[in-house]
């Protein structure tokens, strides 16, 4: 367990977007039988997602993010220090994604860039990076952009994973101000590789036959270059995992369940997140869900969540806990103190 604390940097403003694209989860009587879709949406919870797109990328959604964060708190961009780029649907292979956008943004030559590339949880961990730099002497200000377009990576034909990702992109500024203790609690475990991945790439190289599609498990449809999952897999970590985990980030920041104004989960599963809160003992009132709008958004799903359902009510002074978990296999949590955060509402690409 990584157990990293800050203390005078904190999240000044949050905004995000998504697609104009709506789908819903009741027309997919084509992929699962149409007597089962009522019960698949009531058990994952999730009646529409937002898909970009062809010529839609993560980085345009966070692009359109980052601009109206930056216009509606009248940011300077010469005032942002580091851009950090969280994405598994980078533009390109080469070069990184947080290059192009400093250019396109308009930020300083003088302004530290760089993707991270994590699952489900990347976004607490890209967010302990940014604290780390933010608190660093002679940078003030971080912008965090998470964007995901799982739709170019999931087949539509994949019945287990199809149903579940929709794309969205966030722009997250963090920097030096009021705010009091931050703590993050980040855990890894490789062993669990296999349980969401995508197979080609540069130990496995790609090849024609990479691309071709074909018939997978329990007649799933799905190519080398498309994401699989072990849905049973991924639920059993989960929810030995992420409980334990807040649990124990109460415990080193000694507060109680009674403490936290709001606690927002990773937004993968509407049974497995009831499942937490009830293992938890939380007020349901205190924990916002998005899932049925936007289905699960990988990384970026923590700060939608917040934009979508936490508009102006980060005002003032609050404790707020985020814990997401993912591909790796990778889990964390973060209690931080809030302080006149800028929450601005979802628009739409």
């Amino acid at each position: 367990m990584a157990k990293v604390s800050f203390h005078g940097v904190g999240i000044k403003a949050l905004s995000a977007c998504v697609p104009g694209d709506v789908v819903y989860n009741r027309d997919l009587g084509y992929l699962i039988p149409q007597e089962e879709i009522d019960k698949v949406i009531d058990n994952i919870g999730i009646e529409q997602r937002r898909i970009a797109s062809s010529d839609v990328t993560a980085s345009d959604l966070c692009f359109k993010a980052a601009q109206k964060l930056m216009d509606d708190n009248n940011i300077d961009p010469a005032s942002i220090d580091v851009l950090l780029f969280m994405s598994q649907t980078q533009d390109y292979r080469i070069p990184a994604t947080s290059c192009i956008l400093q250019h396109r943004l308009g930020l300083p030559k003088t302004t530290l860039c760089f993707d991270i590339s994590l699952g489900c949880s990347g976004y607490l961990f890209a967010l302990s990076t940014a604290f780390a730099y933010a608190s660093i002497e002679g940078i003030n200000r971080v912008l965090l952009l998470d964007g995901e377009t799982f739709s170019k990576i999931v087949n539509r034909r994949d019945k287990v994973d199809w149903p579940l990702y929709g794309d969205a992109g966030t722009a997250t500024l963090v920097e030096k101000g009021d705010f009091g203790d931050s703590t993050f609690i980040l855990n890894t475990d490789g062993s669990g590789e296999d349980a969401i991945k995508i197979h080609a790439g540069m130990r496995h190289p790609i090849t024609p036959k990479s691309c071709v599609e074909r018939e997978q498990e329990d007649g799933n449809i799905r190519n080398d270059l498309e994401v699989f999952m072990d849905g049973m897999d991924v639920f059993n970590f989960a929810i030995s995992k992420v409980p334990r985990c807040v649990k124990e980030l109460l415990s080193v920041t000694g507060k109680t369940v009674d403490d936290v104004d709001y606690l927002v989960f990773h937004q993968a599963n509407r049974f497995m997140m009831d499942f937490f809160v009830k293992k938890l003992k939380m007020n349901h009132d205190k924990v916002p869900y998005c899932i049925h709008k936007y289905g699960n958004t990988s990384s970026s799903s923590i700060p939608l969540t917040i934009a979508s359902e936490l508009p102006g009510k980060l005002d003032g002074d609050h404790t707020v806990v985020m814990s997401g978990f993912g591909a790796g296999l990778s889990w964390g949590a973060v209690m931080m103190q809030m302080h006149d955060c800028k929450v601005l509402p979802v628009v739409d690409y």
